[in-house]
């Protein structure tokens, strides 16, 4: 038999290249929410892969952008910390052959840290297109190896999958084999909740806005068991505030539907979601409020 393999890998790359929708494909489960709108991810997002003879610990990142704001400033040092601290990298890109200049950041942060290149949204260009890419980057920084995926649709995902655990070194099971995240579930429901709003409200809306579950409470036991959950949704503004509730609360009510059916997913159980919308102007720039929602980059 095989050594058992194992090591850590982090993703990164800029925003909106499909770098949570590519850990989501790999995992073969929603581990981290997804939205069209840039900076989506918030804080790193441990995920584990794990088979017979391997172990492969992913580390999500904030997509890298100028930041604006101690939420931003953050989310760039989370960033950084990642690329400190992994065995192996994976740079997600889009397929054009323009180097960004926030990309060529990451890769001056890269070094000598192994890195794979990994072209997502392939099935949107022409194959030969993608020559322009690889040879922009290919000029840029000496890749270890060049992989062309669409995460979306799963196309190129296992042979990537199967180069990342070639990548990795002998080593231990760092986590047990039946654990996919160490995300806590308050965790992640404030997330979905996040995420329905990411895919409901328009422009700066959305990123003015972080999740606080107050309760959680479970009843019964078994197939009668049922979750009473209640969640603050803090924004910036009493105008955003509005926009949120909409007209006789029609787009909360939307909002917390859409929410508590992918609760009830992750849960197996009935839930009961309440949700109330509260204003803390320029939280973003708040050390205390950025910690107390767990948006500091040591989080």
């Amino acid at each position: 038999m095989s050594e058992f393999k194992s090591g850590y890998v982090g993703i990164v790359g800029r925003p909106n290249v499909g770098k949570s929708t590519l850990l989501n494909r790999m995992l073969g489960q929603k581990i981290a929410i997804i939205s069209a709108k840039p900076q989506t991810t918030r804080n790193q997002i441990l995920a584990i892969m794990t088979d017979d003879d391997s172990q492969v610990v992913f580390l999500d990142t904030p997509g890298f952008h100028t930041p604006k704001n101690k939420l931003g400033e953050n989310m760039i040092k989370a960033v950084d910390n990642t690329i400190n601290d992994v065995d192996l990298l994976l740079m997600v890109v889009e397929p054009k052959a323009e180097i960004s200049p926030n990309e060529m950041k990451i890769i001056e942060k890269i070094g000598d840290i192994p890195a794979i290149l990994v072209i997502n949204k392939t099935d949107s260009v022409k194959k030969e297109e993608l020559l322009g890419v690889v040879a922009a980057y290919s000029e840029a920084h000496s890749f270890k190896e060049v992989v062309f995926v669409s995460a979306k649709s799963g196309d190129g995902v296992d042979f990537l999958k199967k180069l990342i655990k070639d990548n990795m070194s002998p080593g231990p099971m760092y986590y047990p084999e039946d654990m996919v995240t160490d995300q806590q579930e308050r965790q992640i429901i404030a997330e979905i909740i996040r995420e329905k709003m990411l895919n409901l409200l328009d422009k700066e809306v959305p990123h003015g806005i972080a999740i606080e579950i107050v309760k959680m409470k479970r009843k019964g036991t078994g197939d009668n068991a049922t979750y009473d959950i209640s969640a603050n949704i803090y924004c910036e503004k009493t105008s955003h505030k509005g926009i949120i509730i909409g007209a006789g609360g029609k787009t909360l009510k939307t909002i917390g539907t859409r929410a508590r059916l992918d609760c009830e997913n992750l849960l197996s159980s009935k839930v009961y979601l309440e949700l109330w919308v509260k204003v803390k102007a320029d939280w973003r720039n708040s050390n205390s409020l950025l910690r107390e929602f767990g948006l500091t980059e040591n989080q």
